[in-house]
């Protein structure tokens, strides 16, 4: 009989089926690369790994506790993090046209998301457990970056994803979670999440990462709002309220803000 899958579940089944397809593609590809990466790399590899688990791991389960909407706007807090921490960690300097720009798309996070924030104690749960997950997710872009000045795409994904999936999938055996049994959708979901927005999503983030700062490549995250109402519209017919459409613009125009001035003094 099918049932609802588990948060950490989804996480795992996510990155796990990254994981599987890479990882042998790497090793075949890569197994030079692989053989000489020196312990700082290997360092940054295995923490971003363990950084994307959590994120994905919290980041799932907030949205089990509190609303779409105020999940997705902590979660668009991760540039407002990553902007802090990168000069700190990755020396990578923010410009202040390049704040603004954060600044103004997670206004339009905000703006689109207006209308839909849950209150009480398990709505504050679930926000708790979005910023954490916001928090790992800064962490993950900020060791990709320092891995990713060396490391390949192929190398640093199938090895991160690897780790990801390694960390998800001990705890699910320790906590003995159901991992079967669940509905052919659910399934054709979770190989979905794990060919496209794995592979191709956070692959793309993580390919920017050798050559962008990681705070424009981390304001990238807010255009997912934009992109899913212009799916909704298209696939299901769902109206694109001004709401949406204002908060879009601010959104856009943020990323477009930061790409144009990251990187500059």
């Amino acid at each position: 009989m099918a049932h609802h899958a588990h948060p950490l579940v989804i996480s795992a089944y996510r990155v796990g089926i990254a994981a599987v397809v890479l990882l042998p593609l790497a090793l075949w590809r890569c197994r030079e690369e692989i053989a000489i990466l020196s312990k700082g790399e290997w360092r940054a590899l295995i923490l971003s790994g363990i950084f994307l688990a959590i994120h994905f791991a919290f980041w799932i389960s907030s949205l089990f506790y509190t609303s779409v909407a105020s999940s997705v706007v902590i979660a668009d807090t991760i540039p407002i993090w990553t902007a802090f921490l990168a000069p700190i960690i990755t020396h990578d300097k923010v410009s202040r046209k390049a704040c603004l720009g954060i600044g103004v798309a997670f206004m339009g996070g905000i703006v689109i998301s207006l209308g839909d924030f849950s209150v009480g104690k398990t709505a504050l749960w679930g926000d708790s457990l979005a910023l954490i997950g916001a928090w790992a997710a800064t962490l993950y872009f900020l060791c990709g970056r320092i891995a990713r000045r060396r490391v390949s795409l192929l190398t640093y994904a199938s090895l991160c994803y690897s780790v990801a999936a390694v960390c998800l999938w001990g705890v699910i055996l320790f906590k003995k979670l159901p991992v079967a049994g669940f509905s052919l959708p659910t399934w054709g979901a979770f190989l979905g999440m794990g060919l496209i927005p794995q592979i191709l999503g956070h692959s793309s983030y993580n390919w920017a990462l050798r050559y962008v700062n990681p705070s424009a490549v981390s304001v990238a995250l807010l255009g997912e709002p934009v992109g899913s109402s212009i799916l909704a519209f298209l696939l299901w017919k769902e109206k694109i309220t001004l709401l949406t459409l204002a908060g879009g613009i601010l959104i856009l125009l943020g990323i477009f803000i930061v790409a144009h001035h990251s990187g500059r003094k």
